[in-house]
């Protein structure tokens, strides 16, 4: 019988720090404390050299339960849709009119953080709305 792995989601980006702390935000993930020796993060910046200050970055669910977050900079910008994305679920259970309203409630919480919404996909029972982190990368809250 094979086991469960864990496992992380990693993005590539151009600012790590600031799109890890975006998901933070979506997410109710936290920081996790900067490396062994060091008290702060950008203690641990600052003892990298140039090319790998910055260069990443990590979240994580407070609970333990979700998956880590890890974002690396890469150096090119993102050109084509996602092949992957995360769907961030806050109307589970809900159908109609009522699962739409916290679709909505949830997209005008994320847009003043820098999300854009793209389009709502609605079949009058079902429904998501279709998202773009502060990277342009899609996501949908459904």
């Amino acid at each position: 019988m094979s086991s469960i792995k864990q496992f992380q989601v990693t993005f590539d980006c151009a600012e790590p720090e600031r799109l890890a702390r975006f998901w933070c935000e979506v997410l109710g993930y936290v920081v996790p404390p900067p490396p062994g020796g060091f008290a702060t993060w950008d203690a641990y910046n600052s003892s990298q050299s140039p090319e790998d200050r910055d260069s990443w970055f990590a979240c994580g669910d407070p609970s333990g339960v979700g998956p880590r977050l890890y974002f690396q900079r890469v150096p090119e910008g993102k050109v084509v849709k996602n092949r992957v994305h995360l769907d961030v679920r806050v109307g589970t259970g809900l159908m109609g009119e009522e699962r739409l309203a916290v679709l909505e409630a949830e997209c005008a919480r994320l847009v003043p953080l820098g999300a854009v919404r793209v389009r709502l996909l609605y079949d009058g029972n079902d429904s998501c709305i279709v998202m773009q982190d502060i990277e342009g990368n899609e996501f949908c809250i459904d």
